[in-house]
């Protein structure tokens, strides 16, 4: 299980925090958790926040996450490389490939599992991305649970000037993304070019910047892979790559209320996080189709 990562703060006026995420090795797969944070629990409607790999899976080897159950938020998978198989209790059965998203809203309970493919694992191969969730709105928070894939060719993508940017949720750089959100929600897979520059205004109430590679300057200041700037709110700055360099921009308005947050479970209610524990731990949330095994409530 990975551990809480740690915050610095800044002196830089544009600069509200620098997240540096634990590392876990979980059977030979890294993953950098970058929220929550003990001092940044949320930018936006974004509550959690992991960079799974890079890594290389070996022949014969995969990822086998077993069912589990999620309520109160939506989950976010994005890939750089690789392929995961999706399945929930839905009855959506799906690969995500690098360029397309997984938003799955789990509203008042879904559970779903994450594996590599049968077809896939018969050679090594690369995997890596991010996976996050964002907070549902507390209007929203009990919706039927609904999943939506958008494929890579269905998200608009930025061109020009050493950078390509995939614009994922949200109005960024004079584009729209398709996919529909219950929150003002900022999301953009930017890879840059060494030397390439990146602005980002003020227009989102709250924006971090996630360094998944490379390395990059902001007003002078360096950071390396494996960092999660929170920018203070009204301050537009320009990213230089010093290197080639994969971010990820998130962000949206502030969330409606703070949120408890427990396993898997996102509420701003802590009585509904702890029906669901009991839902689940009863056998009361609706089963994988598929599937055989599920990941018990946790002791603690």
């Amino acid at each position: 299980m990975t551990t809480a990562p740690t915050s610095t703060e800044s002196p830089d006026g544009w600069l509200e925090t620098v997240v540096v995420p634990r590392t876990s090795d979980i059977g030979g797969f890294e993953v950098r958790r970058a929220l929550p944070s003990t001092r940044k629990r949320m930018v936006g409607p974004f509550v959690f926040l992991d960079q799974m790999g890079p890594a290389i899976l070996q022949a014969g080897a995969g990822i086998d996450v077993r069912p589990h159950p999620h309520i109160g938020l939506a989950t976010v998978t994005y890939l750089f490389d690789g392929e995961i198989l999706h399945r929930d209790s839905l009855g959506t059965v799906l690969p995500i490939r690098p360029g397309a998203v997984n938003w799955m809203t789990a509203g008042r309970g879904i559970a779903h599992s994450e594996r590599s493919a049968t077809d896939e694992r018969g050679r090594d191969r690369l995997l890596s991305g991010i996976q996050s969730w964002v907070a549902l709105p507390k209007t929203h928070e009990e919706t039927d649970p609904a999943f939506v894939h958008l494929g890579a060719d269905e998200l608009p993508v930025v061109e020009g000037e050493g950078k390509r940017l995939r614009v994922v949720a949200g109005v960024a750089y004079g584009v729209r993304s398709p996919m529909n959100t219950l929150w003002d929600t900022l999301y953009v897979d930017a890879s840059l070019d060494a030397g390439a520059r990146l602005p980002i205004d003020r227009e989102t109430e709250e924006r971090a910047l996630y360094i998944a590679d490379g390395t990059v300057t902001i007003h002078g200041d360096r950071f390396e892979s494996g960092r999660l700037l929170v920018l203070r709110p009204g301050d537009a700055v320009t990213v230089e790559a010093e290197t080639a360099a994969r971010l990820i921009l998130l962000g949206g308005a502030v969330m409606d209320g703070p949120r408890h947050i427990w396993w898997n479970f996102v509420s701003s209610r802590q009585d509904r996080i702890e029906q669901a524990k009991a839902e689940w731990k009863a056998g009361r949330f609706d089963a994988v189709p598929g599937e055989t095994e599920f990941i018990p409530l946790p002791e603690r």
